[in-house]
């Protein structure tokens, strides 16, 4: 596809306006918005997928899964879980993913990672086909791609993480430079191509410390030996900033070796807390290079940010903040809401109060068995809800009642009180 113009586009939206006779959603001042993927819009139909959310829920901006090879945001429902009462009554098992609107060449010169568009739709570019559509109806359109690979695509390889022991991730490395072309890329491609309404990049991974103690829902099933990154990008960085990269590598690995211990209930002779603490005063290499790995991450945003700007100063830029934020004492300690105003224009908190049950479970039954093994699992819940300062239903009755509106409107609060400190 061609890139669009906007007067070219604004023609397009007045034959759409006409042509359907849909009313269009009230401006009202606020964003109502709704995560959706390109799979949707093609088992559906664009018109009734449109229809449906401002029915049903007076939906105004859309959230477009434009590049993710995560099924996730990009694919039907996870297979083995119910189908919803809508669209195809199958599981997409074959998912690739990538990128589901047009990619334009000319834009990826300084990145190997070239071939991305996703083969799941063929002929169907999601963009082109939404946005005349939504914009007549005054819906916004947000590109909203995310931090998720695959390890057999072209030109991956030299962007990979390296693992702690010395091998290839699937994850990409913020500090090599052609991680980040790669991004700034994709975001020139998405905002000199269509006249979108804004961008939301998402990033659901954390540095190597909260990865190595699986201080996340899911943590459970993380191996410390693959913690990242130790690639000659970081490598340097870290001597850049007078870490000794030895002896990083040598505290990750006795920490690699402390999680082992205590998740076969090798309980230290000084217990759990202790004997981690200690580690981390024998190596504060340790927290130096979880530093390293997150302002790693912070300066894919402000670099994404900067670039936008620089293109349209107008356009909305903000970030998608993972759920392991209600959860995690230490990633939350990480996201510092006043620090996200110096490149954000809005934040989507991750707030699912549905799953976020048999997430909260998830990270506790991990935690309880690494760095806070002292305690039992209950005991390990409630201290999760003093820090994270909020109170919700007991292990047993998580999973099946999920999170409450109460901890919706508390983590909203906190994150307004949080852009707004000084």
């Amino acid at each position: 596809m061609s890139e669009l113009s906007r007067r070219e586009f604004a023609k397009l939206i007045a034959v759409a306006s006409v042509a359907s006779g849909v009313p269009q959603t009230p401006t009202t001042g606020r964003t109502i918005g709704i995560q959706v993927g390109a799979v949707s819009f093609v088992d559906e139909g664009v018109e009734s997928v449109l229809d449906r959310f401002q029915r049903d829920a007076n939906i105004n901006a859309l959230f477009i899964a434009t590049f993710s090879y995560g099924r996730g945001i990009a694919g039907r429902q996870v297979p083995g879980q119910p189908l919803p009462d809508h669209g195809k009554q199958e599981y997409d098992a074959a998912f690739h993913g990538g990128n589901f609107a047009s990619t334009h060449g000319n834009y990826y010169q300084h990145t190997s990672l070239k071939k991305i568009a996703a083969p799941d739709h063929p002929g169907f570019d999601v963009l082109a086909s939404v946005l005349p559509q939504a914009q007549s109806r005054r819906m916004k359109v947000f590109c909203w791609y995310e931090d998720v690979f695959r390890g057999d695509l072209e030109g991956i390889e030299p962007l990979q993480e390296v693992t702690l022991s010395g091998k290839k991730a699937g994850t990409l490395c913020f500090h090599n430079p052609e991680v980040q072309g790669f991004w700034q890329a994709l975001t020139e491609d998405y905002l000199r191509s269509y006249p979108v309404d804004g961008v939301m990049w998402g990033s659901e991974r954390q540095g190597p410390f909260g990865h190595a103690i699986g201080a996340a829902h899911g943590g459970g099933r993380a191996n410390p030996l693959e913690v990242t990154c130790f690639c000659d990008f970081c490598k340097r960085e870290a001597k850049a900033r007078g870490i000794e990269v030895q002896r990083a590598v040598e505290g990750y690995t006795r920490l690699a070796a402390l999680v082992r211990d205590s998740r076969t209930a090798n309980r230290p002779t000084d217990g759990s807390f202790v004997s981690f603490w200690r580690l981390l005063v024998k190596y504060p290499e340790i927290l130096a290079w979880e530093k390293l790995w997150n302002d790693g991450q912070k300066s894919t945003y402000a670099n994404i940010y900067q670039l936008s700007k620089s293109i349209r100063p107008d356009i909305p830029v903000g970030w998608h903040i993972w759920h392991n934020n209600s959860f995690s004492p230490f990633y939350r300690a990480e996201q510092d809401y006043a620090e996200f105003r110096q490149y954000s224009d809005f934040l989507k908190v991750v707030m699912y109060n549905n799953c976020g049950g048999p997430r909260l479970v998830s990270f506790v039954d991990s935690v309880s068995r690494t760095i806070f093994g002292d305690f039992p699992p209950e005991a390990v819940l409630d201290l999760t809800y003093k820090m994270q300062n909020y109170r919700e239903a007991t292990l047993t009755d998580l999973p099946r009642k999920g999170l409450s509106a109460d901890y919706v409107e508390r983590e909203t609060r906190r994150a307004v009180a949080g852009v707004s400190s000084p």
